[in-house]
């Protein structure tokens, strides 16, 4: 397994290697069907708890994931990637919009029909310190979603903890040791283990190397890349690093201030960004060369991300965006598809003025003349 480039400064690959897999077809039934998805946490005071407002969370998102896929999920730190993760895999209860899960709609299912969903749909978790109990052996802790579910593996329990160990790389000499025995990443690749042990089609997982070394980082995407191949996973992967996320994804959601602004595949986003705000993420993606580095405009976003209390009318981004014209202060851009598969939430979007692809046609006025 490769662990990392041979630049120190460089840690993940910015590209995922070439591979042979095939695939997620485009036309392919979605595994996940989100939309509208609403998350809003109530804001009350008094005695008698009377809501005085609401921190708009997630502020209605739709997007599809198709079997075998990666849909990599980017932003800021309070855009609602985290809360949008715990809606899907509900965890969370939505405040409004719709979730499908192989046809089957999830959004309010009470705990008990929610069990046999839990099977299918398993999440990893961004501490790899917070999410195991350290009072439980690690066998205890992988064994429990068998215990939870009824399930009883072939061979037994301990068998196949055993063999869930071996998989993420990890000895099943382990099994009676303790989480404080292990370090950071052998404690995510036990929380990974403990959420394949089921056997899911869905992995969400939260930022799952952000708590760890940068050197120790690739390990475990590399582990996790290699057991989507072997097991067929399906992932939504959250992350705040786009040198992450280019690496894992087949397709990339940015979101900001509870919105989804850009969905687009890996290779078209990083090389055509239409928004604005994409644009200014990945120009503060650190270049190791100082040749290179000199070569490329550093966006510089002015001020600090609008309260998710209060959001600005119109466009969100408008109060920091170095394009934003009348239109973006009164009316909110809808996420439309200015190419095949690329779609944007902008009134003048960035590379517009580029032949669209066969079959699509760009929204009257979402042309940018600032090309």
């Amino acid at each position: 397994m490769t662990e990392t480039t041979d630049d120190p400064n460089n840690k993940i690959p910015l590209q995922k290697a070439p591979d042979t897999r095939p695939g997620p077809a485009a036309d392919a039934e979605p595994l996940l069907k989100v939309r509208g998805l609403v998350r809003h946490f109530p804001i009350t005071k008094g005695l008698l708890k009377r809501q005085v407002g609401a921190v708009q969370a997630v502020d209605g998102i739709d997007f599809d994931v198709r079997p075998g896929e990666t849909l990599g999920v980017v932003g800021e730190s309070g855009c609602g990637k985290s809360t949008m993760g715990r809606l899907i895999t509900r965890l969370d209860e939505p405040t409004g919009g719709s979730i499908e899960f192989q046809g089957t709609d999830i959004t309010h299912l009470s705990t008990g029909k929610l069990r046999p969903m839990r099977r299918d749909v398993q999440m990893i978790f961004q501490d790899p310190y917070g999410s195991l109990n350290p009072r439980h052996t690690i066998g205890g802790i992988v064994s429990t979603p068998f215990r939870l579910q009824g399930v009883e593996p072939e061979g037994g329990v301990k068998k196949e903890v055993q063999r869930l160990l071996e998989l993420v790389g990890l000895s099943p000499e382990h099994y009676n040791r303790y989480p404080h025995e292990f370090s950071g990443g052998q404690r995510q690749r036990i929380g990974i283990a403990r959420a394949l042990a089921l056997k899911p089609k869905l992995v969400v997982a939260d930022e799952p190397v952000s708590a760890l070394d940068v050197s120790i980082q690739a390990q475990v995407v590399n582990l996790m890349d290699d057991l989507q191949e072997e097991l067929g996973l399906t992932y939504v992967i959250i992350a705040h690093d786009l040198s992450v996320i280019r690496h894992v994804s087949d397709r990339i959601a940015v979101m900001y201030l509870g919105k989804i602004v850009e969905l687009a595949d890996r290779t078209e986003l990083y090389e055509n960004p239409m928004h604005p705000y994409t644009k200014a993420l990945l120009s503060a993606v650190p270049v190791p060369d100082p040749k290179r580095r000199t070569q490329r405009d550093r966006i510089l976003l002015k001020g600090d991300v609008p309260s998710p209390i209060n959001p600005p009318s119109g466009c969100r981004f408008r109060t920091r965006c170095w394009k934003a014209t009348e239109v973006c202060t009164t009316t909110e851009p809808p996420l439309v598809a200015l190419r095949t598969g690329h779609q944007v939430a902008c009134h003048h979007p960035e590379n517009a003025g580029e032949p669209a692809a066969a079959g699509t046609k760009a929204p009257d006025g979402q042309a940018s003349s600032d090309q």
